[in-house]
């Protein structure tokens, strides 16, 4: 009994000695520091190169205290950077920008007696003619010297925003002057935005809808060919019937978190990986990511879910598993293994319980030696109610 309180106390005494919560400050040497966090972590997400395309982690939808969101526009960097993004797209509301009034009263011994903010919310109705008077490019410029410390690529963009139940949201993305983009009427603020070259998306289509069934403004809008991308998946809510309308008006797919707060609080206190836009790229020049979102190259990932055309779906499960032949037995039944190199699962059907591959896992399966081994994956969407096929032959 001694024998094993000795053992114990040793080992607690290990413990504490290689467990110093605290160290001495070089600079102040009667600062003791907890060693702890010191430097941030970036979640490491590990994706394959597909068809000769590097797969870049984007979120194309996001907001900041320069309009209704609740975090600076180097917060949203420094968490991106951290939560394993390549690409940041930052797009405030041109129409909505609640924190205008308290900057005002922040700043009152700086401006005139009397000022206040005006237009700040004209959403539903059209702005006065004194228009937009801030600076709507001001934390896109901010973003961009934040992102020089991290390597991420910052998209400038705005958010078109108006009544989502009449009209709706509208991303810019590419945009080179988001000061020239509001008008009354919403189509022309299009218009101005395709004028600087800019990529449309449709966010939230969904949103405050009783179903995805087109409005009148969207039977107006789509075939005029301003759109070119939508939201299939944005923060929590996934669109399935949105993959069909894609497909349709030949419409790049997205997956964006529309971030008003700290993705913290929707993500990893979830244990999971944010919504990201995959984008296929060369490199992530705002060139190379321009023409990949103009060619239709992506992805759209939410909580473990990815949507998007079949055969890039299909490319990109074959780029990420890897298939090896183990034996053959005397009543010629052949074992294989699946290989996942990647930090996403798979949940794959083989016509009975699906079976989930996890991020860098391996599974086994035994078939008839000569016989195509078939599966669906079932996480994979191609279509509202479809799933990509994946068929191995040896």
């Amino acid at each position: 009994m001694k024998r094993l309180v000795s053992l114990a106390i040793l080992a607690f005494s290990a413990l504490a000695l290689n467990a110093q919560p605290h160290f001495k400050v070089a600079s102040n040497p009667d600062i003791l520091r907890h060693d702890g966090a010191i430097f941030p972590s970036r979640v490491n997400i590990v994706l394959p190169q597909v068809n000769g395309y590097n797969v870049y982690k984007a979120d194309l939808h996001i907001h900041t205290f320069y309009s209704d969101g609740h975090v600076s526009p180097e917060f949203r960097v420094i968490e991106a950077w951290n939560d394993g993004l390549d690409v940041l797209a930052i797009t405030e509301h041109i129409e909505y920008r609640s924190l205008e009034r308290d900057m005002m009263e922040f700043m009152k011994g700086y401006v005139k007696e009397g000022a206040e903010a005006i237009n700040w919310s004209i959403v539903s109705t059209p702005a006065d003619k004194r228009g937009i008077q801030t600076d709507l490019d001001m934390s896109v410029r901010l973003a961009q010297k934040e992102a020089e410390k991290y390597g991420l690529t910052i998209i400038p963009g705005a958010e078109i925003s108006r009544a989502p139940e009449t009209t709706g949201h509208f991303n810019v993305l590419f945009t080179t002057d988001n000061d020239a983009i509001y008008h009354p009427d919403p189509i022309e603020s299009m218009k101005n935005a395709k004028a600087q070259g800019a990529l449309l998306i449709h966010n939230h289509p969904g949103w405050k809808r009783p179903s995805l069934d087109m409005i009148e403004f969207e039977k107006k809008l789509y075939p005029m060919g301003l759109l070119d991308g939508i939201e299939v998946m944005n923060q929590l809510d996934f669109y399935p019937r949105a993959i069909e309308r894609a497909k349709e008006y030949g419409l790049y797919m997205t997956s964006n978190t529309d971030m008003h707060t700290s993705t913290y609080e929707y993500y990893r206190l979830n244990g999971a990986l944010r919504n990201m836009t995959l984008i296929f790229a060369k490199d992530k020049s705002l060139e190379s990511l321009k023409e990949a979102l103009k060619a239709r190259r992506t992805l759209a990932y939410s909580f473990g879910t990815l949507a998007g055309e079949e055969q890039l779906l299909v490319d990109f499960f074959n780029a990420s598993v890897s298939y090896q032949s183990v034996s053959v037995d005397a009543k010629g039944f052949r074992t294989y293994e699946l290989r996942n190199n990647t930090s996403l699962s798979y949940t794959l059907s083989f016509g009975a319980d699906p079976i989930v591959l996890e991020p860098f896992s391996v599974v086994r399966r035994t078939v008839e030696d000569g016989k195509k081994i078939e599966f669906e994956v079932l996480n994979m969407w191609c279509a509202q109610n479809a799933h990509p096929t994946i068929e191995i032959k040896y």
